[in-house]
């Protein structure tokens, strides 16, 4: 007996001790290589288009760099394969958020789900918008989006010079419908829409890196009035969301209201365990991210080359019909146009910010636990050896040799691990009908006289591409076109 007890009491020392000198070992390990930092207040971070200057560092320092600020690492992931060894395998390890003092716990009062750390409060809001989001709850929205669409191909019919306004409105209407029932056309010059907007400007601004030096000093909280313009913006932010959920509470009292993501909701709160300051931000988040990212991924796309994709509408979809969800299988040309647009534009540029849980070790680097790494999606669009060529627009990267849509490549279009967008099943859905109605219907060209500067967009989380002059003539005859998409076809 005393030898079982002295034996296991070796095994477990030897064992103390492996761990200790594991842990040593990687604390002996350098971070990932990065510019140069000024003694304790470490690195500046840039000031505008932040994820063009982390590209270039990428360039520079290699696919994983490293910043400091203050106490803060930061650690950037620049390249495809990084990207799936760090964002993707150790996804366990970074679902977590850093902590954001200016945007999550002022401006969003705790409540905005994108930023909420790993634990039970995220996997319970995640279930809810898993609910009402996931492939066979989304294909429910295909009509919405489908008659919505129609209305894009009529408006720009009417008022081709204004196609990005019309996007915007397309986007606007469609997350409306499925978020609280509306079935009117909503403007994107609307009072809610443009409230939801302006809140998202507001966030997109407050999150860019270096934006408040509460994050990194975290006493500057109490310093008096420091935060007071970031609480203002919650109050109203959370009064817009609390007045919408009204709207259809007040439906649901008359019995009127029509299915919707907030109905769905406030009918199983009590199911989901959600408390009731957050039923507002969950269905305002879905209409603020939805609407934001739809209009960027159609507006911005528009000038792109697209011969074969119309090449093969005319074969599989012909002239007298529109383009269908029932025909995505057959369009594989429109699905690599898709997915090659949002590579080469990503919608968000720079992504969101993780936090490491526990030390990551790559290529004999350490991401030390609690580090807040960042995927930069503009610069792993860019990998040359992921993506050849990566400047270059070319659909055809995504088709293998059988002419099918490839299973072997991918892009983090909407995030990384278990921070994947939970809405990226709706958004690619509103894409694909928007992408195939209007290349079916139009022939779109640059004007030789005012040339599209691709790289203007905006300095934003969601980029949109600033306005731009397009040719568009029509492919289909008119009257038939006007028939086909008319309200109740």
């Amino acid at each position: 007996m005393a030898i079982i007890i002295a034996c296991t009491l070796i095994i477990i020392l030897a064992s103390v001790w492996i761990v200790k000198q594991r842990y040593q070992a990687t604390r002996r390990l350098p971070l990932p290589p990065g510019p140069p930092g000024r003694w304790l207040l470490g690195n500046t971070m840039p000031k505008s288009y932040v994820p063009f200057q982390f590209a270039r560092w990428t360039e520079q320092y290699g696919p994983v760099f490293s910043l400091k600020q203050g106490h803060r690492i930061f650690v950037i992931i620049g390249r495809h394969q990084a990207a799936v060894d760090i964002m993707e395998k150790e996804g366990g390890n970074l679902a977590d958020r850093p902590r954001s003092i200016a945007v999550q716990e002022t401006l969003s009062g705790g409540l905005r789900m994108v930023l909420e750390g790993s634990g039970a409060r995220l996997r319970r809001l995640r279930r809810v918008l898993h609910a009402g989001l996931q492939p066979k709850v989304a294909e429910t929205y295909e009509p919405i989006q489908t008659r919505h669409a129609k209305n894009l191909v009529l408006d720009i019919l009417n008022d081709p010079k204004n196609h990005q306004s019309h996007a915007m409105r397309y986007a606007a209407s469609v997350v409306m419908s499925f978020t609280y029932g509306k079935i009117t056309p909503t403007s994107y010059t609307d009072p809610e829409v443009v409230a939801v907007n302006k809140a998202l400007a507001r966030f997109g601004q407050a999150l860019k890196p270096g934006a408040y030096l509460v994050d990194t000093y975290p006493i500057l909280r109490f310093v008096p009035g420091y935060l007071s313009q970031l609480k203002a913006w919650h109050k109203e932010e959370h009064a817009l969301y609390e007045g919408q959920l009204d709207a259809v509470r007040r439906q649901m009292r008359e019995g009127t209201a029509r299915p919707s993501f907030a109905r769905f909701i406030l009918e199983h709160q009590k199911q989901y365990e959600l408390e009731d300051k957050e039923l507002g931000f969950i269905a305002g988040g879905m209409f603020a991210a939805g609407s934001d990212t739809v209009s960027s991924c159609i507006t911005s796309r528009l000038h792109l080359t697209a011969a074969r994709v119309q090449e093969e509408l005319d074969n599989v979809v012909g002239r007298t019909r529109l383009p269908t969800f029932d025909d995505q299988e057959m369009l594989p040309q429109v699905t690599a146009f898709m997915l090659e647009s949002l590579r080469w534009r990503p919608v968000s540029l720079g992504g969101f910010a993780h936090r490491a849980t526990k030390d990551i070790i790559w290529k004999n680097y350490l991401i030390p636990a609690g580090t807040t790494v960042i995927g930069n999606h503009w610069a792993i669009a860019n990998d040359p050896e992921a993506f050849p060529e990566p400047h270059t627009f070319n659909p055809q990267r995504w088709i293998d040799d059988a002419g099918r849509v490839r299973g072997d490549l991918r892009f983090f279009t909407f995030g990384f691990g278990r921070r994947v967008c939970p809405g990226q099943h709706v958004a690619n859905r509103s894409v694909f009908i928007n992408t195939a109605l209007i290349l079916w219907a139009f022939r779109l060209s640059e004007n030789p006289t005012a040339k599209i500067d691709t790289l203007a967009f905006s300095d934003t989380t969601n980029i949109h591409a600033a306005p731009f002059e397009i040719c568009l003539e029509k492919r289909i005859d008119e009257n038939v076109v006007r028939e086909l998409c008319a309200p109740g076809e």
